[in-house]
């Protein structure tokens, strides 16, 4: 008597219903959010080299770095003034070899943008958006982010898509994977057959090319996930940190007490500026906002970005705009890098991970065609599924006809 074939049969078993189960996730939840994650893969193939876009369109905003100190927050709101009295200033934000870009106004409600030369504050140029208008960029943004539909119906449709999307990838794993490691399956699972029929190399698309994205794609997909999915943000920083809970972000606030009895709103904007630089003398771009002065409990907030197009890095800060004391803010952002345990440093490095900056050049390239790649498979999977669909059909077809050939005898 044989017994050992019993446990292998099972195995068999076992194996095939967890390939069938995978075979019906795979398909149903990627004709659900096809189309979604088309959009989303394609806008963030665009996405990932804005920077590089921007500055072969327009290379009158490329600015070599010179030896010399940037221009003050102050001057850059008295540049503002002299074009655009009625306008308040919003952001600015710079990166070394770029000209600084200059908020002004209320965002979607109708901004205006100036680019101005970091040393001389020369304006380079000026972009002035109606209501409702907003550039390129912002317009392939809004898509990724939301279909560019309204944030609170676009947004969770994009964010549990790419949860949808990485269960995909699993199953997608499940489905490639060998039965056997013999030569044929090697090469069928690693090499795309190009000399084949058009089904055959479209299956070979969707096959070799999902698995050598497999990595990248979850990557993004499980970093872009942090800024959509509550549960799931909270949840990562649990687990990587150690079982430490993500603190709730609270934006600083000054004191309005103080109001008008230590410092302007110029001053202490130029003296928070003093400061942070004095910390980070090497700091290569930076991001801050103005207090806005008609409301008392605005802070002036500062970000430094220690190397040119990397975030991960950045130390932020928050001063009273009243008496200029430095304001507690979020700790896992407003530690260094190096300060910060695992999960911060994770959180810190989400948004390098996500667009391949954190391996400079080559992970934009990878997240790119990683991006581009994600973009095709629900285009390849969908013709795949309709091949076997239409081959069923005809099947079908054929057993009936022959059915109906044969003569019935009572």
């Amino acid at each position: 008597m044989n017994l050992s074939r019993k446990p292998t049969v099972k195995k068999k078993q076992s194996r095939s219903l967890f390939y069938r189960i995978s075979a019906w996730l795979h398909l149903w939840l990627g004709l659900i959010t096809g189309i979604v994650m088309i959009i989303v893969c394609v806008t963030g193939c665009i996405w990932v080299f804005h920077d590089e876009i921007t500055r072969l369109l327009e290379p009158e905003t490329v600015i070599a770095h010179q030896d010399k100190p940037v221009i003050t927050p102050t001057r850059v709101k008295e540049i503002a003034a002299q074009r655009y009295p009625k306008l308040k200033p919003g952001y600015v934000t710079y990166q070394q070899g770029n000209a600084i870009y200059l908020s002004l106004g209320e965002g979607r409600k109708g901004n205006t943008i100036l680019r101005l030369n970091p040393y001389s504050g020369e304006v380079i140029s000026v972009k002035e958006h109606k209501k409702g208008e907003t550039d390129f960029f912002r317009f392939i943004l809004n898509g990724h982010r939301f279909l560019w539909m309204s944030a609170d119906v676009g947004r969770p449709i994009v964010n549990y898509s790419t949860l949808i999307f990485v269960i995909i990838l699993i199953s997608g794993m499940v489905l490639w994977w060998p039965q056997k490691w013999t030569k044929k399956s090697r090469e069928q699972s690693f090499k795309i057959k190009w000399d084949a029929s058009f089904k055959r190399v479209n299956y070979d698309l969707h096959n070799v090319l999902g698995f050598y994205s497999l990595i990248v794609l979850t990557a993004i997909a499980l970093t872009g996930m942090v800024y959509g999915i509550k549960w799931y943000s909270n949840g990562l920083y649990w687990v990587t940190s150690g079982g430490q809970t993500l603190a709730e972000f609270k934006r600083p606030q000054s004191d309005s007490t103080q109001l008008g009895k230590m410092y302007t709103a110029d001053e202490a904007m130029d003296l928070a500026w003093g400061k942070v630089l004095s910390k980070h003398p090497e700091a290569e771009g930076f991001y801050y906002t103005f207090a806005d002065t008609s409301k008392p409990k605005a802070a002036i907030s500062i970000t430094i970005y220690p190397t040119a197009g990397k975030f991960y890095n950045n130390r932020s800060y928050a001063f009273d705009q009243h008496t200029l004391a430095q304001l507690p803010g979020n700790k896992v952002y407003d530690m260094s890098f190096a300060e910060a345990d695992f999960g911060g440093k994770l959180r810190k490095a989400n948004y390098d991970i996500h667009v391949g900056s954190i391996l400079g050049l080559p992970g934009k390239i990878l997240a790119f065609f990683g991006s581009l790649i994600g973009a095709s498979l629900p285009i390849t999977g969908f013709l795949v599924w309709y091949g076997k669909k239409k081959k069923s059909k005809k099947g079908t077809a054929a057993r009936k006809s022959t059915v109906a050939a044969v003569p019935q005898t009572v």
